[in-house]
């Protein structure tokens, strides 16, 4: 059965340029999360932040279990200051994984003590004037670029003065674009649109007015780029956790950046098999456009969470995203159509009503059609039945 709902794409626009403009690398996501966090509050979630400041907001439902989670992450790729260079610039190291190939030209932020200074990612040779070709021949890397800062940093000594040490944050500018023809160019889109997505899903939720079977818990993590994402996010009531995330589109990729990516699997392994069935049903069933993909270099905040031992059921749902880890391109229809699945999960109705314990007997247990398991099948199973 069709749920109607219609996602304000003004209000996720509006969402996703904000959050752009909060600078938030892995270690830095203060700011980010009190802008989301305050945001559910508006639209009149219950909003607990765990220590350190991701974020576990509850749509109640007709009932608490099996609970349902849906999960971005706020938190983006960025630089750490590794040393102060004698030339008064500065070494960098990269928070989380991205290409120096991609940092090289980049307008950052440095956070100090002191306060907050501009500056530019360059390669070690920047000028063709005094390198000539060599500005083209030399290695790409972490180690083959340096942050030159805009303000008196002749040598060391003066890079010390301004109060810039090892270790202090450096944030990328996203310099995003919002085209007329829906396409849209930035740094951090990965994650920042997810977090949009799901904001604008519970927009809808709210001003619809859209009822759920169970409890929704919408997670909004700080560590993915680093690999701990929805680790310490969960509570015991969630049985099912769908993450919202970029799907990469590429030579030998299926993903696209219209309508619905569904991740079968990343570097981790398969998703669940009845989470995934279940969500790609729900875009057949409501006309929206879906493709599958599998990632091998890819690991999410679904990954996370069971790795740290959460017994939940994944999957992970992805808007195409051109070029990720760099300068990323997407399309808002990629982004609505992910809004309204989520939606669509969060309103549907339970099918294993098992999963409503942690630990239980074999009835109702899940099946996967396979005919030797079929004939072994024994006349007393009640199953059977």
């Amino acid at each position: 059965m069709k749920t109607p709902v219609t996602i304000d794409h003004d209000y996720l626009t509006r969402q996703l340029k904000a959050l752009l403009a909060i600078p938030s690398p892995t270690g830095f996501t203060d700011e980010a999360v009190r802008f989301t966090a305050r945001e559910l509050e508006r639209l009149g979630l219950d909003v607990k932040l765990t220590r350190r400041g991701a974020i576990r907001a509850l749509r109640p439902g007709a009932a608490e279990r099996p609970a349902r989670g849906l999960v971005s992450h706020l938190d983006t790729l960025g630089a750490q200051v590794k040393s102060l260079k004698e030339n008064g610039r500065l070494e960098l190291v990269s928070i989380g994984h991205w290409s120096a190939r991609f940092a090289e030209g980049a307008r950052v932020s440095i956070f100090s003590t002191k306060g907050i200074y501009r500056g530019t990612i360059l390669p070690l040779k920047a000028s063709g004037h005094t390198y000539n070709d060599e500005v083209d021949s030399q290695p790409t890397g972490w180690r083959h670029v340096e942050l030159r800062i805009d303000a008196l940093a002749r040598d060391r000594n003066d890079v010390v003065q301004l109060g810039i040490d090892i270790g202090d944050i450096v944030a990328v500018d996203p310099q995003p674009e919002f085209l007329e023809n829906g396409f849209i160019v930035s740094r951090h889109l990965d994650d920042k649109a997810g977090v949009a997505i799901m904001l604008a899903a519970l927009e809808a939720m709210q001003r619809e007015k859209i009822e759920t079977p169970v409890d929704t818990y919408w997670l909004f993590t700080i560590g993915e780029e680093v690999g701990v994402g929805a680790s310490a996010a969960l509570v015991p009531e969630i049985a099912s956790l769908v993450a919202i995330d970029n799907g990469t589109t590429a030579p030998g990729q299926n993903s696209d950046e219209f309508g619905v990516t569904l991740a079968m699997a990343d570097q981790t392994g398969p998703f669940d098999y009845h989470l995934s069935k279940k969500l790609f049903e729900l875009c057949g069933e409501n006309g929206l456009r879906v493709q599958k993909d599998v990632f091998r270099y890819y690991r999410s905040d679904a990954a996370s969470a069971v790795e740290a031992g959460h017994d939940v059921r994944t999957a992970l749902v992805t808007f195409g995203v051109d070029a990720s880890h760099g300068y990323e391109r997407i399309h808002l229809h990629a982004l609505m159509s992910v809004a309204k699945l989520a939606v669509l999960y969060a309103s549907s109705e339970v099918q294993i009503e098992r999963d409503a314990e942690e630990v239980s007997g074999l009835r109702g247990f899940t099946r996967q059609k396979v005919r030797e398991a079929e004939q072994a099948l024994r006349p007393d199973d009640p199953d059977a039945h």
